[in-house]
């Protein structure tokens, strides 16, 4: 592919998703969500989320891996129980990476 396709194909992408979100923006303020639909939308960060991280640390390139050597596994729980217990989102973050780290350095390898 040329550099003309190219920088033509990457023009033409920017119109359509310009054009979509404009007329949606624009659009915005006369739709009504109602009250279920408004409630529901708040889980689908925890949903998205949770598909991303759940088969990333419940598996390896081989399959299913429920052992307590998978860093991934480790650093999951231990995000969990220190979510549930201490409700602070950026403590919760760093426990994880920490907890995932030290597995990953002085436990797998």
């Amino acid at each position: 592919m040329s550099n003309a396709q190219l920088t033509l194909i990457i023009i033409g992408m920017f119109l359509v998703t310009y054009s979509v979100r404009t007329v949606l923006f624009a659009s915005a303020h006369k739709a009504h969500i109602p009250d279920w639909l408004n409630k529901a939308l708040k889980f689908v960060p925890i949903s998205v989320l949770t598909a991303i991280i759940a088969p990333m640390s419940l598996t390896n390139a081989n399959g299913l891996l429920l052992t307590l050597f998978n860093p991934w596994l480790v650093g999951a729980l231990t995000c969990l129980v220190v979510g549930l217990f201490f409700q602070r989102q950026l403590l919760t973050i760093c426990v994880g990476v920490m907890v995932f780290f030290v597995m990953k350095v002085f436990v797998v390898a």
